[in-house]
């Protein structure tokens, strides 16, 4: 019978964040809205980076990974909501969901690791000046990213060949505007033990070491910069960190709020909205902050986009 029902569902329904037509028309706008200029913003941020050989160092190329990635995480929710809302529909098939997941989960993760190697860098430049040259140099980095891909591929995969195996019953509706790992291992009508097993294991372990490595570079930075005796110096040095910062402060803290609101509150609406704010709203805001923080980069933009005034 649980064969049977798995094979006959190939769709599910994505509740959103509203039934109101009314408020639909506006969520188009908003999302819309939001979803541009955060492709328009990370893309002037990989532009620049790319055209100015300047920012052809390290802590930028990762940079502009992050904005690549936060382009693509987008992607992977939004495009999909707005198509539903303009069709006024809230179907997704079986196939579209698996794929929304995996994709979901890998460009969430990449956020997480390319943020802990950024603190890294920080870490090496600040407290290890002489050698960051020899450290950071390209082929290191590149190993970096290329492991961060690989073991995120894999456990997305993991994640995806186990969802496979659960058994959904006919209709079965997602109280979520996309189809997220945690709330389709709830809708599930098959034991998700295993599951959910190796879903805690893996945020233990692909979570709480990056960000106990992204701790322990700041506390070092920290404690290098007390022992600094200029405060020109200090400033100069933090004054490199205060983006990254910003970025790691905004990613963290919305996605701890969409935990804790998911933990204190069983209202599927409540923590939709919660989930906006690490999905939507921080991939947006981080080429914001790197724009208004960071000099070499606001210097490198203001070149592209003379460049392209300048162009017949």
């Amino acid at each position: 019978m649980e064969a049977e029902n798995r094979t006959e569902v190939s769709e599910f329904l994505l509740l959103g964040l509203s039934d109101d037509p009314k408020l639909q028309l506006l969520l188009y706008g908003v999302f819309l809205s939001m979803y541009l200029f955060t492709v328009l913003g990370n893309l002037l941020i990989i532009l620049a980076i790319s055209s100015d050989s300047h920012l052809h160092t390290p802590m930028y190329i990762f940079l502009a990974n992050l904005s690549l990635v936060d382009i693509c995480f987008t992607s992977t929710t939004i495009p999909k909501m707005l198509v539903n809302i303009q069709a006024q529909s809230k179907h997704i098939s079986y196939i579209e969901c698996l794929i929304q997941v995996y994709f979901f989960m890998v460009f969430a993760g990449m956020d997480n690791f390319l943020l802990t190697v950024m603190a890294y860098d920080r870490y090496v430049a600040i407290c290890q000046p002489l050698y960051y040259t020899v450290i950071m140099n390209p082929r290191f980095c590149g190993i970096l990213v290329m492991m961060s891909w690989l073991i995120i591929l894999w456990d997305s995969l993991i994640h995806i060949l186990l969802m496979r195996q659960l058994t959904f019953c006919i209709g079965t509706e997602i109280p979520h505007f996309f189809c997220e790992l945690a709330q389709m291992l709830k809708v599930a009508c098959s034991d998700t033990l295993i599951n959910n097993i190796v879903l805690y294991v893996a945020t233990a372990l692909l979570l709480v070491f990056p960000l106990t490595g992204i701790l322990f570079s700041y506390s070092q930075i920290v404690s290098s910069l007390m022992r600094m005796s200029t405060g020109r110096g200090k400033y100069k040095a933090f004054s490199t960190c205060g983006s990254h910062l910003s970025v790691v402060s905004l990613f963290y803290g919305t996605s701890l709020g969409v935990y804790l609101s998911s933990a204190v509150t069983h209202s599927s609406l409540q923590n939709s909205v919660a989930s906006v704010m690490y999905t939507v709203v921080a991939p947006m805001l981080n080429p914001f902050i790197y724009s208004l923080r960071n000099k070499d980069v606001k210097r490198a933009l203001r070149r592209l986009l003379n460049l392209e005034a300048s162009c017949p």
